[in-house]
């Protein structure tokens, strides 16, 4: 739906305006008056805050597989161009914030980061779901190796892959470590194996924390 697409972006130039000290003036001040009304108007009961947009393609390509229309359920897939952000983000949309209900998907080493958001949001503890390493890691682990080079095969990228294969830092990486470098080291990339991974997950094959996710909405 356009008009949940135009909620988050105007949460995300609130939360830009914010971060550059003007929280209170100009495009910013308007941005956070426009989400309020349009969280009142859709309305927007949950939104799903993430790390980035590779992430939002595999939420939104699961939702497809299963049949479900998130922006009409009121669910707002969220990125934030960062897990740093979390706490602002949180902020903003949770009970001390617009009151909506939030839940989330991070890395490992971004759980602190959403913990201490979700405890100045007041939202509930616990609230977001934790992937071992990120969600690529976790989308390769479920798929396998040889799985995913069928993939990058099929997406034309398996030159590339061996290229990068053959650099000196690749060496004395395991085959699954190397395959997640590769998905992050060309722009757009990642973003499109976030969708291509999650299609190609059969039944019962999808990693915990996201199939966690999706019960929790």
């Amino acid at each position: 739906m356009a008009d949940m697409a135009a909620f988050g972006n105007t949460v995300t130039e609130w939360a830009a305006g914010d971060a550059a000290g003007t929280g209170g003036t100009g495009k910013a001040a308007g941005a956070a008056d426009a989400a309020r009304e349009l969280a009142a108007r859709l309305p927007v009961r949950t939104v799903v805050l993430l790390e980035g947009a590779s992430d939002a393609e595999a939420v939104d390509a699961l939702a497809a597989m299963r049949g479900r229309n998130l922006a009409a359920e009121g669910i707002c897939v969220l990125p934030m161009g960062g897990a740093m952000s979390v706490a602002r983000f949180a902020g903003f949309l949770g009970p001390r914030g617009l009151g909506l209900r939030l839940t989330g998907l991070c890395d490992e080493r971004e759980r602190d980061f959403f913990a201490r958001g979700w405890v100045r949001a007041g939202a509930e503890p616990q609230g977001f779901f934790v992937c071992a390493a990120d969600l690529e890691d976790e989308l390769i682990r479920a798929l396998g190796v040889p799985r995913v080079e069928e993939l990058v095969r099929e997406e034309g990228d398996h030159r590339a892959l061996r290229t990068f294969l053959r650099q000196p830092a690749q060496q004395g990486r395991t085959a699954q470590q190397q395959v997640r470098r590769f998905l992050g080291t060309k722009k757009g990339r990642k973003i499109r194996y976030g969708r291509v991974l999650v299609e190609a997950l059969g039944t019962g094959r999808v990693p915990e924390p996201l199939d966690d996710l999706f019960a929790s909405l």
